[in-house]
């Protein structure tokens, strides 16, 4: 096997770890999260965010570092617009993370299960629209990194 699929393979593991994170946070927890009342669920988004703080880059870095290095080793394969558009999934993550969840998650972290502020599930509701969008851009990425892995390794 080359460099370059060897480099194909563990982008996906990463890409598909990352994509199943945010595929279960999103549609695994959200909904039994809401029926907690308001003092745990606000313990359990903040317990979560501080976990995802740490698992989330260590997926997420591998995913468009080799994304990248993967797409540049294959220019000119019949995968490589795969990758590409893979890529601009992974770009729109990231600016749906820095823009939308990021600033809203650290404030979250700041309030006081006890005392909240007023507009609290206001502010979740509006994090998780951008999380939504989050979710399917890395299940995009992922599908379209083995679509393109796929590809090459039918052309061989």
């Amino acid at each position: 096997m080359s460099p370059a699929v060897i480099l194909a393979f563990i982008n996906l593991f990463f890409a598909g770890m990352l994509a199943g994170v945010e595929f279960v946070i999103h549609y695994g927890l959200r909904a039994p999260a809401e029926i907690l009342d308001n003092h745990a669920q606000i313990q359990l988004r903040q317990a979560l965010i501080l976990r995802m703080r740490i698992l989330v880059p260590a997926f997420f870095l591998p995913t468009a570092i080799l994304g990248l290095i993967v797409t540049v080793l294959e220019a000119g394969t019949s995968g490589f617009w795969l990758r590409c558009v893979g890529l601009i999934a992974v770009l729109i993550w990231i600016l749906i993370r820095g823009v939308g969840t990021v600033p809203m998650n650290s404030a979250m972290l700041t309030w006081q299960a006890d005392a909240p502020p007023e507009n609290w599930k206001a502010v979740v509701n509006h994090t998780e629209r951008f999380h939504i969008v989050g979710v399917w851009s890395t299940i995009i990425a992922f599908a379209l990194f083995l679509a393109a892995t796929a590809l090459n390794l039918t052309a061989h």
